[in-house]
Formats: structure tokens, C-alpha cells, sequence
């Protein structure tokens, strides 16, 4: 994918955009005319402003941004969000604070990055039994802790 059309939807709206060369993710903005609390236990939607149209094969992922989710415990609280290819509309994000303070998102504020990526998606088949593996079944910590 050599482009990623996009538009903005709300006069606050920020383009997207990645902060050194070697980013991954392109910085998504708070489309905001005031400041917006994010509370702990709670969910505080945020407009980004932005649409895109992707390609078929590719998704957008929104995750969260390091410094605010360590610093000031806010994160996504859906963990990462999904833009499908055939989704038009303005990305929002949802927000929690994980700490007992609340934080306030301030107008333009970067509050998630977008990562886009390939998506497979392989014919499925069930069958009746699955090859086995060094692993087999073993789950959590089956690998050791080291």
C-alpha cells in the first residue's frame, strides 16, 4: 500500500502523522474545541476528526500512545481498535484512565497511533483433529519462565 486516502471531518481535526522516519504508527490528535476529562473506570469517547479509506487486504490499528498510557495511565479500553477497509467513518477512540486521577485530553492532543498492516484471511476448515506439535496443548507458562 502506497498511499492511505484520508479525510478530516471536524475543523479541529489534526492529520495524521508520524513523528520521526522510523515511527510505525502515525499519531492520531484529539478533534477537540474544549478539553475532555477521561475518568478512572470509566470510557470517554474521543473524536479524532479523521477518516480513511484502506485498501482491501489492510487494517488500521489503533493502540495506545507509551507516554500517556505509563505516565498517566490512560489507554484504549478495548485494548487496540480495529479499521476495517470497508469502514468510511470518523475514527473514534475510546479512553479509560487506569488510575484513580483523572486526566484531561486537551484540544489536539496526541491520544493514540494508527498502525496499518496486511490482513490474511485464509479459508477456514474445521476438522476433527489438529496435527500436534512440540508444544501440543500446554498454555500459560508451558514454556518456562525464562
Amino acid at each position: 500500500m502506497k498511499q492511505l486516502k484520508y479525510k478530516l471531518t471536524r475543523p479541529e481535526a489534526i492529520s495524521p502523522r508520524r513523528a520521526t522516519e522510523g515511527s510505525a504508527g502515525y499519531d492520531l490528535a484529539a478533534a477537540i474545541s474544549q478539553p475532555m476529562e477521561v475518568r478512572h473506570g470509566a470510557v470517554t469517547v474521543v473524536p479524532t476528526g479523521v477518516a480513511i479509506q484502506l485498501e482491501p487486504g489492510y487494517v488500521a490499528l489503533v493502540f495506545g500512545r507509551s507516554g500517556l498510557g505509563i505516565k498517566k495511565g490512560v489507554v484504549p479500553a478495548n485494548g487496540v481498535g480495529v479499521i476495517d477497509s470497508d469502514y468510511r467513518g470518523e475514527m473514534m477512540v475510546g479512553l479509560t484512565c487506569q488510575l484513580e486521577e483523572a486526566y484531561t485530553v486537551q484540544p489536539g492532543e496526541r491520544i493514540a497511533q494508527m498502525v496499518i498492516l496486511p490482513v490474511v484471511t485464509p479459508e477456514l476448515n474445521q476438522v476433527e483433529e489438529l496435527e500436534d506439535s512440540q508444544r501440543g496443548t500446554g498454555g500459560f507458562g508451558s514454556t518456562g519462565t525464562r
